[in-house]
């Protein structure tokens, strides 16, 4: 076990600074600014509730104190704000260490994988199932990102070993964990909360028993309720706010993320992010070893797949799909994978009469390598990101002093000879350089974005084009937005019209069987500078 934590440790890791000094996910700047503006107002208010990611917000904001006091105590930093802006100029500061406070989480998920393994199939379906979700590309890929849901992940592995002490032993502190588990976990991602079916079905399952458990259960919901309020309090202290974000999150389309009704959204889960990361075998042998945990563990059946069933029909049901949305289920199909392998070795021996030790240690094996192959074809991807090729094309071909838009945070460019543009919704496009320079803080920047569900040209309003011309225009949604013009025709309007006089000078798209970011497209337009 010690071999697989440490396995997993390394593939998330590996590579953790990619990108860097740019922000290729969309989504980090989001949760930096906010954490690093709560640490600026001296409030532990996040005035956003999104996800609510008040945890995830939380853990940056002490990891931020902790890189900035050691920086100011060695005199690397003046004081904070000099530390703020030092950030702004070089995102890696304190990127990498919040990123490697998420891998920790995401190995602490191989850790409870393993003790969830155990309980439910014994020491080898545990060791199985670490194996699989340590080298599981999905997982690695979003261990290294700044996001909520590998902490979400931790909170409901650790209710579901508490929902299977509610069967077993039925004590009151079992329940109380569990609803401390829910809480947190909702206070890290709302979704989270589906996970409280598994120990409320264990206490009916004790109450029909015979066993005098519904005073217990009510603790259960006390303990939930109360680890929510006492996690994320300004749920309640600023509940108009909580209203804003969850009717923002709450949009029935999304350029490249729009699904399809519950049967699509599942045959999409499916065929992809665990198709890739599992291999077809495995998740082949994952729904077998579903079926036998619903048939022979009876334990198991009533603990743990009434909340893993609850969160998967949840995010079949939504009106988008996004690979991370799979993230807390992934534990769950390691394991069904190692028990399903564990029951292939225990069927072969009764057949067979004869004992085969290496059966199961071959089988993981064939399991691992195109496992492992995917999470390298994940570390490629990511080291030849589309959105640092059209950076070195700019260094490359872009005159000094040239204006440049560009539609993704490409600090890397901003300490070039060049005037950068960035679209920010109704105050149109403006000077890169500019904002990160006064430390642009997340509430100005939800400000002009009003509510838009992605910060790009095609969000930008109307009026303000005009301001968005410049010499060449680097483009990450062009084709998006090209290619579903009947869902957003105001969006493509945008962009045809501001390409229309432009000439076409390169299309960046990611090389052949990678998935290394968006197709960029440049183009370059005569007479501006």
């Amino acid at each position: 076990m010690l071999l697989i934590l440490l396995v997993a440790a390394g593939l998330r890791i590996r590579g953790i600074g990619f990108g860097l000094p740019a922000l290729n996910d969309p989504d980090e700047p989001l949760f930096m600014m906010t954490a690093v503006e709560m640490l600026q107002n001296h409030s532990l208010n996040p005035g956003w509730f999104g996800h609510p990611g008040t945890i995830t917000l939380y853990c940056i904001a002490l990891v931020s104190l902790a890189v900035g006091g050691i920086g100011v105590a060695t005199g690397q930093y003046a004081d904070a704000d000099a530390f703020v802006s030092a950030v702004y100029a070089d995102p890696a500061i304190l990127f990498v260490p919040v990123r490697l406070c998420i891998a920790a989480c995401g190995v602490a998920c191989v850790d409870l994988t393993w003790r969830l393994g155990k309980r439910i199939g014994g020491p080898r379906v545990g060791l199985l199932a670490a194996a699989f979700l340590a080298v599981n590309a999905v997982h690695i890929d979003y261990s290294q990102v700044i996001r909520t849901d590998i902490q979400a992940s931790v909170f409901m592995l650790l209710c579901l070993s508490s929902a299977i002490a509610i069967v077993e032993h039925g004590r009151l502190r079992d329940y109380l964990l569990a609803g401390m588990f829910v809480g947190l976990g909702c206070a890290t991602k709302w979704p989270a909360a589906t996970i409280a079916l598994s120990p409320i079905a264990a206490g009916i399952w004790r109450i029909a028993q015979g066993h005098r458990d519904a005073r217990k259960l009510l603790a259960f919901a006390a303990a939930a309720l109360g680890a929510l309020v006492l996690a994320s309090p300004f749920l309640l202290f600023d509940y108009p706010t909580v209203l804003h974000d969850l009717a923002g999150e709450a949009r029935p389309i999304h350029p490249g993320a729009t699904g399809g009704g519950l049967i699509a959204n599942l045959a999409w889960y499916v065929g992809h992010p665990l198709y890739f990361s599992f291999g077809v075998a495995g998740v082949a042998l994952a729904a077998i070893g579903t079926v036998l945990i619903a048939r022979r563990n009876r334990t198991a059946a009533i603990a743990v797949l009434p909340g893993v069933a609850a969160f998967a029909v949840l995010i079949c049901l939504q009106a988008l799909r996004w690979e991370r949305w799979l993230i807390p289920l992934l534990p769950f199909a390691a394991i069904a994978l190692g028990y399903a392998v564990h029951a292939l070795s225990d069927a072969l021996r009764w057949r067979t009469g004869r004992a085969l030790p290496i059966l199961e240690p071959l089988v993981a094996l064939l399991l691992i390598v195109p496992m492992l192959q995917a999470a390298q074809h994940r570390a490629t991807e990511r080291a030849n990101d589309t959105r640092q090729i059209a950076s070195a094309w700019i260094r490359a071909h872009a005159p000094p002093d040239s204006a440049i838009l560009v539609e993704h945070a490409a600090i890397d460019l901003v300490a070039g000879p060049w005037k950068l543009l960035f679209p920010l919704g109704s105050a149109g496009c403006l000077d890169a350089r500019k904002l990160l320079a006064r430390n642009i803080r997340y509430a100005e920047a939800e400000t002009f974005r009003s509510g838009r569900p992605v910060v790009d040209l095609g969000n930008v309003d109307l009026a303000g084009l005009a301001g968005c011309r410049a010499r060449y225009a680097v483009l990450s949604h062009y084709d998006r937005y090209r290619d579903a013009g009947a869902d957003y025709a105001p969006e493509w309007q945008r962009y045809a019209a501001l390409t229309r006089d432009g000439m076409l000078r390169q299309v960046i798209a990611p090389a052949e069987g990678l998935r290394g970011g968006p197709t960029l497209y440049i183009f370059e337009f005569s007479g501006a500078r």
